[in-house]
């Protein structure tokens, strides 16, 4: 599986795992619901379980994914400040949407 993180996401994420409840956990990204050909994602600080794959990313932050689940492989996490705040989570191989 397959995922890639902005740099501006990266930083969001990294104080997330900074924080002090997040010890031990790492960054889920999980579908929340799915429209036809395309689904909606959000993020969490989780612990991998024996159903999940965890894919190292190029910004030396390891993501969890749900294994086999299609909709996970290949999203694309970026943050984005202007024209508001706002992580933006896509599937470029899935249709998209965040």
């Amino acid at each position: 599986m397959d995922c890639k993180i902005n740099r501006n996401a990266a930083k969001v994420l990294k104080k997330m795992l900074e924080a002090d409840d997040a010890q031990g956990k790492m960054i889920r990204v999980f579908v929340t619901h799915v429209h036809g050909d395309h689904a909606h994602y959000d993020v969490e600080l989780d612990t991998p379980t024996e159903n999940d794959e965890v894919v190292k990313t190029d910004k030396d932050i390891d993501i969890i994914l749900e294994k086999g689940n299609e909709y996970l492989d290949g999203v694309w996490i970026q943050y984005f400040y202007v024209p508001q705040e706002e992580m933006v989570i896509t599937n470029p191989k899935m249709g998209h949407h965040h």
